[in-house]
């Protein structure tokens, strides 16, 4: 296992813009350039004067759980904690009522304020696994927005024109389709600008869908209203365990920040090999030349892929349960998967009486329904005493003796 840098702050400030923009995508490579020269003259202004630097990610908690691909903005403002600077965790209160349009081709539903509020209570609680909780601070940007007046709204409209709402990919789209693009969609792009001039931000953190939003409207309505514009900070999008679809709850493909360690440590290890160099970058909290070995590691064989994953799902593992957590959870996947033994502390049901194997999946919290164990046991996911099952309507009964039920690689439980 890798041991994380210690003292962040021993590093130049060469050392720590090239650690900050590991992960960057702007699609162009000339504005990343641009971005890297205005992050190190930031770097640069703020060990001067000993100003630290405000730095700030909005978050919608449109959904109360988290999975990996929500952590990796978190990430790079804990990097930004770990250097000294202040931090802001932006609760959307208000931008989350309207929903960003920025990654959809339809128009998000509207939240009400009540779901806002209990979903950002999860939302936080889950952010401190990554974020220094004694140095974070939490805002909710109806602090600022709530008090705006219709005028306030014009003038900030003032410096924008329909058309380039309208070039964003995802209008653009939907416009050529024929399909509503509803006006307070066009809102949300205000609101965020705002939430950078209220804050003054030197720099703002989000994926490649904030694109328009941080890098186009914060920067220019900061200028438009005296202020210097901030560095945007665009981080990659962290695939799925598919390694081709962003991470997703709903396709499936996801790793939850809450999944135990060792179905967390399994799920890193079935992501496709491909996928890992993007992982090494987004998801650890490893340093630009340690990432760089281990892709250098991957590309010329000198190390098994194998080897390499291992050492990323510690990694991932060890940022949310641990060090010794993650330590366990590679025992358990060398024992279970490697050396293809049972593991010793698999859940135990008991069998009262006979039951139908679709009913006891559902039961033993093997699947969440019953279409999910029939398509399960269709594909051959399914297996009992080591032996896959087949017969969608087998029932099972006290044997007297143990029988051990499984599906997929990493789900067992011991019927008794």
């Amino acid at each position: 296992m890798i041991t994380p840098i210690q003292d962040p702050t021993s590093l130049s400030i060469d050392e720590q813009v090239a650690w900050l923009m590991q992960g960057t995508n702007y699609g162009d490579e000339e504005m990343k350039q641009k971005m890297t020269a205005e992050l190190r003259q930031r770097l640069i202004e703020a060990k001067q004067t000993g100003r630290p630097l405000r730095i700030y990610c909005g978050y919608d908690p449109r959904k109360p759980d988290l999975h990996l691909g929500h952590t990796i903005t978190m990430r790079k403002l804990r990097q930004f904690q770990d250097l000294g600077h202040d931090v802001t965790f932006l609760i959307g209160s208000y931008t989350s009522l309207v929903g960003d349009p920025s990654d959809k081709d339809k128009t998000r539903p509207v939240l009400t304020e009540a779901e806002v509020e209990e979903n950002a209570r999860t939302y936080v609680e889950q952010a401190y696994k990554i974020l220094d909780r004694d140095k974070t601070i939490v805002r909710h940007n109806g602090e600022w927005l709530a008090g705006l007046r219709l005028l306030d709204l014009i003038q900030i409209g003032q410096n924008f024109t329909v058309q380039q709402f309208l070039q964003r990919e995802n209008f653009a789209k939907r416009f050529d389709k024929g399909e509503p693009i509803f006006l307070q969609e066009t809102f949300y792009a205000l609101m965020q600008a705002y939430d950078a001039v209220a804050q003054e931000t030197d720099v703002q953190i989000g994926g490649t869908d904030q694109l328009f939003n941080i890098l186009i409207a914060g920067r220019k309505l900061q200028q438009a209203l005296g202020q210097k514009p901030q560095v945007a900070l665009i981080v990659d999008i962290l695939p799925g365990t598919d390694g081709e679809i962003k991470m997703s709850k709903s396709l499936g493909n996801d790793i939850p920040i809450l999944a135990a360690p060792a179905d967390m440590y399994g799920k890193v290890m079935s992501i496709p090999d491909h996928a890992m160099p993007l992982y090494f970058r987004l998801a650890t909290r490893w340093l630009p030349a340690q990432v760089a070995e281990f892709e250098q590691a991957l590309a010329d064989g000198s190390r098994h892929p194998r080897d390499l994953k291992m050492a990323l799902a510690s990694e991932i593992v060890s940022i949310f349960h641990g060090d010794e957590a993650a330590v366990a959870a590679e025992e358990h996947f060398r024992t279970v998967f490697q050396q293809r033994e049972l593991p010793d502390d698999m859940p135990e049901l008991a069998l009262a009486g006979p039951i139908g194997l679709l009913a006891l999946l559902k039961e033993a919290g093997l699947v969440s329904s019953n279409s999910e164990g029939r398509r399960l046991v269709e594909q051959g996911g399914v297996k009992l005493n080591g032996q896959t099952v087949s017969d969608i309507k087998l029932e099972l009964a006290p044997t007297g003796e143990e029988q051990v039920l499984q599906v997929g690689r990493r789900k067992f439980v011991r019927l008794t």
